[in-house]
């Protein structure tokens, strides 16, 4: 007779991200994610108290996770334009390997990110933290323009989130013959998305010399 699979909260997490980018937060149901956990109620409440606690802790594991791939970048060697290539790049790959992501934060905001926490903000503002020590060690040594910071972040991350995210309209729009939106690749969009970045942050040496 075969063994029941050992029970740990990674999986248990795994089964709630489905479950909640499928449904959101209020339409999650702590009995379907027992089920796709493959374990009891009990034991998924021995190991997350509440649906909300499980909620938080699976958001706070990924803001973790972004955030130290950053600082990985941040505190790394190379320029600062370098640095933001490769955050561009970073950032579409965790998002890829975190299909369920942008689902659940779309609908956070749309919801004016009613079910985050205060512990669970603090792991979310790691993130913009982190991108934001590149853009002042670049404004530092003259690499890159001045911008602020906020509207940095989120030139870089939104078109990434909305892309990935939108990718099953994109093919539906593709398969319906509307319009050929399946021409431009993931990597594709990174690296134009990279060039953009780059030219819209890069110092214009030429203002500095002019007299």
């Amino acid at each position: 007779m075969a063994r029941p699979a050992r029970v740990t909260p990674d999986r248990i997490l795994a089964a709630a991200a489905f479950e909640f980018a499928a449904h959101g937060f209020a339409g999650a149901r702590v009995d379907r994610i027992a089920r796709r956990a493959r374990v009891n109620k009990a034991m998924l409440y021995y190991y997350f108290r509440s649906k909300q606690a499980l909620y938080h802790t699976l958001l706070r594991a990924v803001f973790t996770r972004a955030a130290e791939r950053i600082e990985a970048i941040a505190s790394g060697g190379g320029a600062a334009p370098d640095k933001i290539d490769r955050v561009v790049s970073t950032f579409a790959e965790f998002i890829r390997d975190h299909e369920f992501f942008p689902a659940i934060m779309l609908r956070e905001v749309a919801e004016g990110g009613a079910h985050l926490d205060r512990q669970t903000l603090r792991a979310l503002v790691s993130v913009p933290r982190a991108f934001f020590a590149i853009l002042q060690e670049g404004a530092a040594d003259g690499a890159l323009r001045p911008v602020n910071p906020l509207v940095a972040y989120f030139a870089v991350l939104a078109p990434i989130v909305f892309y990935l995210a939108a990718g099953p309209i994109r093919r539906e729009v593709t398969a319906r013959r509307l319009m050929n939106l399946g021409a431009l690749s993931a990597d594709d969009f990174v690296r134009q998305l990279q060039d953009a970045v780059r030219r819209a942050f890069a110092q214009d040496v030429s203002a500095r010399t002019r007299p």
